[in-house]
């Protein structure tokens, strides 16, 4: 653990995120940072993944919202970034393509299961779901999930629970929560240029579907 190389690198990013603005909005970044430094020097962070989330949390923050790091969301679910404005709550997951070793020869179910198992499970904790990745990848997302709960028929449901519950057991996901999950955005990560940009999962869906039909992902 060398805690004066990551509160370097997490001032470093957070200088950035506040240049120009408001003293309000500095205070609130500011306070994500030191959420941070006090996280990693529990070990529960790292950096690679601190930096995602101040700037998912600083785009949220310039929108008005009060924002917080890993909080926990129940005994096993811990969300990478909650935010509140008003009565609304948001949550958004941040997904970089990593994969265990345990699954190398199974990478793309494994994180097409991780993605649908997000979307069901958090999104019931929250008033908005959003994934957010760096613009080097492509989220897998289930097609199901863009879809209105009513036109989600029993054997797309079923194919999701399938899938889902081949990799996460404890606990098995339910029925309800994929037929009512919801996905209302995706954030893409610009880590050197220190933003992240929202754009709706249909639009994300035209943009990514050539390079998904290519690679031959069944979604």
């Amino acid at each position: 653990m060398d805690i004066e190389k990551f509160t370097e690198d997490v001032y470093t990013i957070a200088e950035k995120l506040t240049a120009g603005q408001s003293p309000e909005i500095k205070s609130k970044i500011n306070f994500v940072r030191e959420r941070l430094i006090e996280l990693y020097q529990k070990n529960l962070v790292k950096i690679n993944h601190s930096v995602l989330e101040i700037i998912c949390a600083s785009n949220l923050i310039s929108q008005g919202y009060t924002v917080d790091i890993e909080k926990h969301l129940s005994e096993i679910l811990i969300c990478d970034v909650f935010a509140t404005k008003g009565d609304g709550t948001f949550i958004m997951e941040i997904e970089t393509g990593f994969t265990p070793p345990d699954h190398a020869l199974d990478t793309i179910d494994y994180y097409v299961a991780r993605i649908g198992s997000k979307i069901a499970r958090y999104s019931q904790y929250c008033s908005k779901f959003a994934l957010a990745t760096p613009v080097v990848g492509i989220l897998p997302i289930p097609k199901l999930f863009l879809k209105p709960p009513s036109k989600r028929t029993k054997d797309e449901i079923q194919a999701i629970k399938d899938l889902v519950d081949r990799f996460y057991k404890n606990p098995p996901i339910e029925i309800n929560d994929i037929v009512n999950a919801r996905l209302h955005s995706v954030y893409l990560i610009n880590i050197d240029k220190c933003f992240a940009k929202q754009v709706d999962p249909y639009t994300y869906l035209e943009l990514t579907e050539k390079l998904q039909e290519a690679s031959e992902l069944d979604l």
